[in-house]
């Protein structure tokens, strides 16, 4: 396929992927966009979910799943059409505008750079349950340390890591899906369950909307938190091998098996415990592991929440190395990003992030609570407007393709302009829901003003660069 010739000065795709190495595989393509959507989120933040929808929260999973799916879709369209490790921040940047790449770049990074803080952050929490006498900022530093280390070496060794720490997060949530169906099918009831585990137990206590539409609503802001990093995919795409092939079939697959994984898993642990007996107080996970009778359940559920933290900021800095890269690229950041190893990492993109996560470190430590709350409030609003991004982006590939490149596409978004709408439509409801949310209100009113900052930021640079 022939695109349309770039705008003057635009960088083309082949000098955007210059110096990667397209040594990431399908299997690992899979599970890095696996691993980034199954992490804290389904660990601990199900319960809230569960708590606001009830059973219902089924039905948000699959509903936002579908929402997700088309927008990874769009992001897949344009991935295969021109695969490029920058994903969208180059797309948005050549198919929309120079202001566009910078948004949508900077606002990836902070995103990521926010998740990664939180994560860091917490797994000292977790560390402490078997060692409380270890500082929290020395787990902390030993994480942001190796995980940086393993980033540097090469992407067949950051897609590996990935790989093996992503297994066993999803290996924990099938164990406990197949224990549960079992309990729930031979009618089991174990010491400490109250009630007998059915199925029926999503419909006889108030019903599939025990909280109405309002708590089924509210639950939806808490999915799609759950759902960011599925966008990783594309990321990917300038360093995958065959990317026709390994990018479709990871995009089709991944979001199938997202929605059996979070569906899956929700269902058997409201079968197993009425929704209504899960109060937050602990991760559903612990819960269902205790009435299955597994004494260490804790310890259990503890190392793969150890596991899913270092998972997610491995994936965070991957991220967040290559889009710095590429916003050096596109001229909208120091030249110095660029930077790059002989085994192909942007190496000065990956430590400027982690120098970046080790300061901001220290501020969540110094403020734990409150900032953990504001942080997913914050990263899920980010999140939703690089959703809103790839959206539009998508929508102006595709009109600048003629009618037979358009019909060329080897990957189209189903849809097309119908899907585009019914992306735009979900995230505005989000982002009025948001201000329903008390975990989520003051992210909705700060959101926007960091949008704003990012392009008085654009301005400022442009005004920067062109004085003689």
């Amino acid at each position: 396929m022939s695109l349309k010739t770039k705008p003057s000065g635009i960088l083309t795709d082949r000098e955007a992927e210059a110096g990667y190495k397209r040594n990431l595989s399908s299997r690992h393509i899979q599970m890095i966009a696996l691993g980034g959507a199954i992490g804290t989120g389904l660990f601990y933040g199900s319960s809230a979910a569960i708590q606001l929808a009830g059973p219902s929260i089924l039905l948000a999973y699959l509903v936002g799943g579908t929402i997700v799916f088309l927008i990874v879709r769009a992001l897949g369209e344009m991935s295969v059409a021109e695969p490029v490790s920058g994903a969208f921040s180059f797309y948005a940047y050549k198919h929309w505008s120079r202001r566009a790449g910078f948004v949508a770049g900077w606002n990836y990074w902070f995103t990521y750079i926010a998740v990664a803080m939180a994560e860091l952050a917490a797994v000292g929490e977790f560390v402490n349950y078997w060692l409380p006498g270890v500082p929290k900022w020395v787990t902390a530093a030993f994480f942001l340390v190796v995980i940086t280390a393993t980033n540097l070496l090469s992407v067949k060794v950051f897609g590996e890591t990935e790989f093996w720490l992503s297994f066993i997060k999803v290996l924990a949530v099938v164990g406990m899906i197949v224990f549960g169906v079992v309990i729930v099918v031979l009618g089991l009831k174990t010491p400490s369950a109250d009630v007998m585990p059915s199925f029926s137990h999503l419909f006889d206590q108030g019903g599939f909307f025990p909280n109405g539409v309002t708590g089924f609503l509210l639950a939806l802001v808490v999915v799609a938190f759950s759902f960011g990093g599925t966008e990783l995919v594309g990321v990917t795409a300038g360093e995958a091998e065959n990317p026709e092939k390994t990018i479709p079939k990871a995009i089709n697959q991944v979001i199938l098996r997202i929605l059996i994984f979070y569906v899956g898993a929700l269902a058997v642990i409201m079968a197993v415990i009425p929704w209504f007996t899960i109060d937050g107080s602990m991760s559903p996970f612990v819960q269902i592991f205790d009435t299955l009778g597994i004494a260490s359940a804790a310890h259990i559920l503890n190392f793969v929440v150890i596991v899913a933290a270092a998972s997610v900021y491995n994936s965070s800095l991957y991220a967040n190395g290559r889009m710095l890269y590429t916003l050096s690229q596109q001229g909208n950041a120091p030249t110095y990003l660029q930077k790059m190893s002989s085994s192909g990492q942007p190496w000065a993109a990956i430590l400027t992030s982690s120098i970046v996560t080790v300061a901001a470190v220290f501020v969540v430590m110094v403020w734990p609570e409150f900032a953990f709350t504001f942080l997913m409030g914050l990263a899920t609003f980010a999140v939703a407007a690089s959703w809103f991004m790839i959206t539009m982006t998508e929508y102006k590939f595709r009109r600048g393709l003629t009618p037979g490149e358009r019909a060329a596409l080897k990957f189209k978004l189903p849809g097309g302009t119908a899907a585009t709408v019914l992306i735009l439509a979900f995230l505005a409801l989000l982002f009025v829901l948001m201000f329903f949310s008390p975990s989520f209100r003051l992210a909705a009113i700060i959101g926007p003003l960091w949008i704003a900052f990012l392009l008085v930021a654009y301005q400022v640079r442009q005004g920067i660069s062109s004085r003689p």
